[in-house]
Parts: C-alpha cells; sequence; structure tokens
C-alpha cells in the first residue's frame, strides 16, 4: 500500500521504506510526479507540450528497466562506456484503453565481438532482462491494482493506489 504524500515529511520514505511517490494536478490535463527522493516528471495529456503521457511514461520504465537489467552482462563484455539504446513501441487499443503489445528493441554495437560471442552475449542479456526487469515481468504476468478513495487533509478526495 503506498502512504500518501501529504503526512510530515513527504520525503520521508513510506513505512515499508520504499521511496514515497505521488501526482499533484497542475493544470487541466497536466500533473508533476513526484518522488520523495526529489524527482520530478511533467505528466499530461497528448497534445500538451514539455510532457510525458501515462503511456509513454510506461513505455520508457520498460525501456529503462530493459536497459538497467541488461547493464551488467553487457558492461562485463562490451566495457563500461558501451553504447545501448532500448527502442519502445506500441500503439494503445483506444476502445479497450490498453495497449496490446509493447515492442522493445535493443541497439547495441557488437561489431567488436565474433558471431559465436555475440549470439552468447545475446543469450546472456535476454536471461538477464527475464530474470530481472521487474516492469517487463509485472507487464507479462498483470497485475492487480487497488484503488481507495479517501478525503486529504483538507477535505479533498484523494486517490490511493495499492
Amino acid at each position: 500500500m503506498t502512504t500518501s504524500p501529504d503526512s510530515t515529511d513527504p520525503t520521508a520514505p513510506d513505512t515499508a521504506g520504499a521511496t514515497r511517490l505521488w501526482v499533484e494536478r497542475t493544470g487541466t490535463r497536466r500533473y508533476i510526479g513526484r518522488s520523495s527522493r526529489g524527482a520530478e516528471v511533467l505528466v499530461g495529456s497528448e497534445g500538451v507540450e514539455g510532457v510525458f503521457t501515462p503511456g509513454e511514461l510506461l513505455k520508457i520504465a520498460l525501456g529503462a528497466c530493459t536497459g538497467m537489467s541488461s547493464d551488467a552482462p553487457l558492461s562485463r563484455r562490451l566495457g563500461d562506456d558501451y553504447d545501448a539504446t532500448v527502442r519502445v513501441s506500441g500503439a494503445a487499443d483506444r476502445d479497450n484503453e490498453v495497449y496490446p503489445r509493447l515492442e522493445e528493441v535493443l541497439e547495441l554495437d557488437l561489431s567488436a565481438l565474433d558471431a559465436d560471442t555475440a549470439k552468447r552475449l545475446l543469450v546472456v542479456v535476454e536471461r538477464a532482462v527475464d530474470a530481472a526487469c521487474t516492469v517487463g515481468r509485472t507487464l507479462k504476468a498483470g497485475t492487480e491494482v487497488g484503488l481507495t478513495i479517501e478525503p486529504g487533509s483538507s477535505g479533498m478526495i484523494r486517490r490511493v493506489a495499492e
């Protein structure tokens, strides 16, 4: 369960020690996502400049998780300064408001490796991503999302996800 961010110290971790996350409305279909570690991200509708949509953030989270999960085996073989880009795409099914399929492409320069070494490295990378990418594993498995609506300290209704 996520502890609401309006307790005495919103930058403190929640009772489980996890980073606290919340989203605040800043305008019509504009929000700012915040963490207790000081990070911020602008969120809004597709037509709003300078923001990510929630679906884009989902895709970015998946791509970042894949990149981070593959970092150790790639660094060991390619060196700490290797370049990588993870591209994530997938169109939304607007009738059902879901992304039925997301596609990832991990772009790497493996030209310094012979074909067999590159092939073995890619197997190791796939295993690492399958084992350690929490975002990808969650999307593949599906997840339950709880919703509690409760009044905030000013009497406002506040949405708390579990």
